[in-house]
């Protein structure tokens, strides 16, 4: 871990002269930072939040707060812009925040996002959108990490927890290290569990022939132990959804402990040997190749911490996405035209 912060001074070399725009009736009682916003689409919302406060943005040459709002005929003039700081580059990315105050923020991360910059994913990551939409993130996990707290693998949708200080980064990952933090997963797996519920404990680490993946490993050192408890939601044709609490925290940890039990994460592509699951997979229809879900059906749903402010106690549930809602509905019409056959 690189626990240098990232860089925040700006060297008055590091800026560019931007421009001058005259309010249109379009704009008329709009926000002057959803203005700048509009009309500096290069630049992202911190750098420009930073421009306004710093008094390099005036209306009508008087300098403003990014909330003053727009009068048609007024010019707003921006003098210069900060580069991004170092670190992770922000890109504007929608990003669907859930809750934000002054210490933390939750936001709900799509499937296919990788949390952070690794080897082959340098832009489009959840860094680069928080570094976007934040003024402030928390500097503990480094540079390239900010605000990071704790990860989701790149298929896995869900709910992310964000530190905006680095009071609340410690106060959260003590938390997390004293497994107080509650998660709860929702998961399809296939084949059906021949069990309605069960407490995995088995230790984790690096597979022996696969870089990319992770195994139960009695006999390795850097193996650590993991803990896992399941239970059976709804059964399907071949197909059940799974509640699923993990109690630590291991690379692919739920991914890995279901399928040493032999029911994996549906269209896990690691761990299930398919990568996609089709209407043909449930129909019994060769013919039906149409795509149904296309990364594995595994969601973060639910959150429950103390707020590192007070030690209140807040949760947060994140709904099913549209892929996992389709296949869901899928599953169900042929669960029905089933047992009407």
């Amino acid at each position: 871990m690189n626990d240098e912060p990232s860089e925040l001074e700006v060297d008055a070399a590091e800026t560019e002269p931007v421009g001058q725009w005259q309010v249109g009736q379009e704009s008329a009682g709009e926000r002057l930072d959803a203005f700048l916003a509009r009309v500096c689409p290069k630049y992202s919302r911190v750098q420009l939040r930073r421009a306004v406060s710093e008094g390099r943005v005036t209306v009508n040459d008087h300098g403003a707060k990014p909330a003053f709002r727009l009068i048609p005929g007024q010019m707003v003039r921006l003098g210069s812009i900060a580069e991004a700081p170092t670190g992770s580059i922000p890109e504007p990315i929608p990003l669907k925040v859930l809750f934000e105050d002054e210490w933390i923020a939750v936001v709900d991360k799509p499937p296919g996002m990788v949390v952070h910059p690794a080897r082959g994913h340098w832009s489009g990551t959840l860094t680069a959108a928080l570094a976007y939409h934040f003024e402030h993130l928390s500097s503990v996990g480094g540079a390239t990490r900010p605000g990071i707290v704790h990860r989701l693998d790149r298929d896995t949708s869900g709910l992310i927890l964000v530190a905006k200080t680095d009071a609340a980064h410690l106060a959260l990952a003590d938390q997390f290290g004293s497994r107080t933090i509650e998660k709860e997963y929702w998961g399809l797996v296939s084949p059906v569990p021949d069990r309605d519920r069960d407490r995995i404990e088995a230790p984790i680490g690096p597979h022996p022939h696969h870089r990319e993946k992770m195994a139960v490993r009695h006999d390795h050192p850097d193996a650590r132990q993991a803990t896992t408890f399941f239970e059976v939601d709804r059964r399907y044709r071949g197909v059940a959804s799974l509640r699923i609490v993990p109690k630590t925290g291991r690379t692919h940890q739920i991914r890995v402990h279901l399928a040493s039990l032999g029911f994996p994460i549906l269209a896990d592509r690691l761990y299930s040997g398919r990568s996609a699951l089709t209407i043909g997979d449930l129909s019994g229809d060769r013919e039906q190749t149409e795509p149904l879900l296309e990364r594995q059906a595994l969601h973060a749903r639910r959150l429950v911490l103390q707020h590192p402010r007070d030690g209140a106690r807040i949760e947060f549930e994140s709904p099913l996405p549209e892929d996992l809602q389709r296949t869901v509905a899928a599953l169900e019409q042929f669960r029905a035209e089933g047992s009407g056959g």
